[in-house]
């Protein structure tokens, strides 16, 4: 069996043999997308400050605590003042909000890390739906949902590409509710650092499909898209014709030192 130079590539790299570079899967779900854009992400927000934010953790079930049956501890990865990619994993404490304790700029994944029960079919790895938000019960970042079955992380269609660091994407397919008819624009913003006016970090188009409906397999359809600088906020958003409808994204990039 022969592969294409792209496949070789990206199998070295998950087997760790090409160590000048790495490769971030990332995959988002809105399902309740209206008619006005908004990120195909689970709350249809992607929070982008100026500045670092302080944020907390909590769940609203009070199983989701450090001896609970639920999620013991949660990871929280995103970027720092310094628009460097920091993780931090958080005891939870059930309804009580855990703070974390480096501030962020911005939040592209969190996941629970450890859990007290051994999940199966009919029971998940946390109890409730954990939020991440600015301290003081204030707005909403990041969400991993139980909402029907416990997702065990979030659903973010956005990524922030750290500084340093320059990125290739790669698209693998997008879906639309199959009664519906949606748009989707892949955009990006370079120079997200840039955070005083006038602002050079534009928020660009760079790919688009309109009446959209049901999936579409992106996956042979064109070379990978960039390259994008870091730092640089990319990610999907999207709307429907009428009413609301669900939609989802799955895409990969590559990332090597800029």
């Amino acid at each position: 069996m022969s592969y294409s130079p792209n496949v070789l590539r990206w199998l070295n790299i998950t087997r760790g043999l090409d160590s000048e570079y790495s490769e971030i899967h990332k995959f988002g779900t809105n399902e309740a997308v209206g008619t006005s854009f908004v990120p195909i992400t689970r709350q249809g927000i992607y929070q982008v400050p100026i500045a670092a934010t302080a944020l907390e953790l909590v769940s609203d079930d009070v199983n989701d605590t450090s001896a609970g049956t639920g999620a013991q501890t949660v990871t929280v990865i995103g970027l720092n003042s310094s628009w460097a990619e920091v993780s931090q994993t958080v005891t939870m404490n059930g309804t009580t909000a855990v703070a974390l304790a480096t501030d962020l700029i911005r939040v592209y994944r969190m996941y629970v890390a450890t859990s007290g029960t051994y999940a199966t079919q009919s029971a998940g790895s946390h109890a409730g739906n954990i939020t991440l938000r600015v301290s003081g019960a204030g707005a909403t970042w990041a969400q991993i949902h139980a909402t029907d079955f416990p997702r065990g992380q979030t659903q973010i269609g956005v990524y922030t590409i750290p500084t340093g660091k320059t990125a290739l994407l790669s698209l693998h397919y997008i879906s639309v509710d199959s009664n519906k008819s949606g748009d989707l624009i892949l955009f990006h913003r370079a120079l997200a650092d840039d955070v005083t006016t006038p602002y050079t970090g534009i928020m660009r188009a760079a790919f688009e499909l309109v009446g959209v409906s049901g999936f579409v397999n992106l996956v042979d359809s064109a070379a990978p898209q960039g390259p994008f600088v870091g730092p640089c906020d990319i990610g999907f958003m999207g709307k429907v014709a009428t009413g609301t409808g669900s939609m989802s994204v799955d895409f990969e990039m590559i990332l090597y030192n800029t």
